[in-house]
């Protein structure tokens, strides 16, 4: 858990992990609009789970930590995301809203891991924080107010579950993805029970039985893609580096989300957009590479 420079590989994972996220939000969409939000994240969670555990034995940490991490990352998190989607969020806003996150995991990792900040970082996040105020601001009244909330609420639960995976890293090399398939088990009966609580039994029947293809193919790629492969690879890189080393990554998400919805669903992109964008990318190389320059600064001050 140093401050040393990334391994390339590792680099080239997590921005790979950064198109499978961006993309995530236009599958979303296309899968709410033919399953039940809650009941697409149950269905989700259970394609994830099975058959892969059949082949992965469960890593050995307590089993509190499945469940804390399947109810704050998994539960948590798809439950309030896919709601603010299918309430009108659109999937762009929704992708920048949720990166937020970043800065919820820093200050939890300082006050419960006592992770320090340091001045590249800071700086970094202040770059960051531009520009997705510079994104947000070319919005205005197209967010709604309830999707808006839902998708913070949505941050700040992927910050919780940020926190449970670092806890997990403490207890030695494992193997990660196993322990995503495995925790994956804790989410589908609490979706399950909350979508024929508050969408109904009968939409939930609606839905299995005109179940297309289509909405297969986004309920596969929410399970192997995002879940499986995405959280696989950001479980096993906050294990091996800090948290405020990881999460800043999840910025470049809006940048994938905002081009793919003006692609797929014509969410159209204006200029502020691109400024926007390059503040993120600034704010990301401060806070991966301005630790050497703060400190070349710092020597000859």
């Amino acid at each position: 858990m140093t401050n040393s420079p990334m391994r390339t590989k590792d680099l080239l994972l997590i921005l790979t992990v950064i198109l499978v996220w961006g993309v995530n939000f236009a599958v979303i969409k296309v899968g709410v609009a033919d399953v039940p939000p809650l009941m697409l994240g149950g269905l989700r969670f259970l394609l994830a789970a099975f058959p892969a555990l059949l082949f992965l034995r469960p890593p050995k940490v307590p089993i509190r930590l499945f469940v804390l991490y399947g109810m704050t990352i998994s539960v948590g998190q798809f439950s309030l995301l896919f709601t603010a989607i299918h309430v009108g969020m659109p999937t762009g806003l929704a992708s920048l809203v949720l990166q937020s996150q970043a800065f919820f995991t820093m200050l939890f990792a300082a006050v419960w891991l006592k992770e320090q900040w340091h001045a590249n970082q800071l700086a970094g996040l202040v770059l960051a924080a531009g520009g997705l105020l510079l994104i947000g601001s070319a919005h205005g009244l197209s967010m709604p107010l309830a999707g808006f909330m839902l998708t913070i609420a949505a941050a700040v639960m992927w910050a919780c579950g940020n926190i449970v995976t670092r806890t997990v890293g403490r207890y030695g090399p494992m193997n990660q993805l196993a322990f995503v398939v495995w925790a994956s088990l804790v989410p589908p009966l609490p979706l399950l029970l909350l979508s024929a609580w508050l969408e109904g039994p009968q939409a939930m029947a609606t839905a299995l039985a005109h179940f297309s293809w289509t909405a297969f193919g986004a309920v596969a790629y929410l399970a192997w893609a995002a879940t499986l492969f995405g959280y696989g690879v950001w479980t096993a890189l906050l294990s091996r580096y800090p948290a405020n080393r990881i999460a800043p990554f999840s910025l470049l998400v809006p940048l994938v989300g905002l081009t793919t919805g003006w692609i797929v669903f014509g969410e159209v992109l204006q200029p502020v957009h691109f400024a926007g964008g390059a503040l993120l990318m600034a704010g990301l190389l401060v806070n991966l590479f301005g630790g050497r320059l703060f400190a070349r600064l710092k020597l000859q001050a």
